[in-house]
């Protein structure tokens, strides 16, 4: 995925949450509808927008699905950003 797909995914509010809850480790999706006031399937919307992004990925376990945080995703974005501030003009966009 593009960096200009990425930014766009994160631009929505409920999903930067998302992924702030999951950086405190894996969680299900009801864990996670827990903290919004919000239907079910609008959570289970974002979760695959973050997932199709790569910006997460599931487990299944028994009966749950645990989602957990795709840092490779995010290290990308972070060292693309870091060469910008280096002034690299060698930075290409996937």
């Amino acid at each position: 995925m593009a960096f200009a797909d990425t930014f766009k995914v994160l631009s929505d509010p409920e999903r930067r949450k998302i992924l702030e809850l999951l950086k405190k480790g894996a969680m299900s999706a009801g864990e996670i509808a827990s903290n919004f006031n919000t239907t079910g399937a609008t959570i289970s919307y974002h979760l695959k927008i973050l997932k199709n992004a790569d910006l997460i990925f599931e487990r299944k376990e028994k009966n749950y699905i645990y989602y957990q945080l795709n840092i490779s995703v995010l290290e990308d974005v972070m060292i693309w950003i870091a060469s910008l501030k280096e002034g690299d003009t060698n930075a290409n966009e996937e």
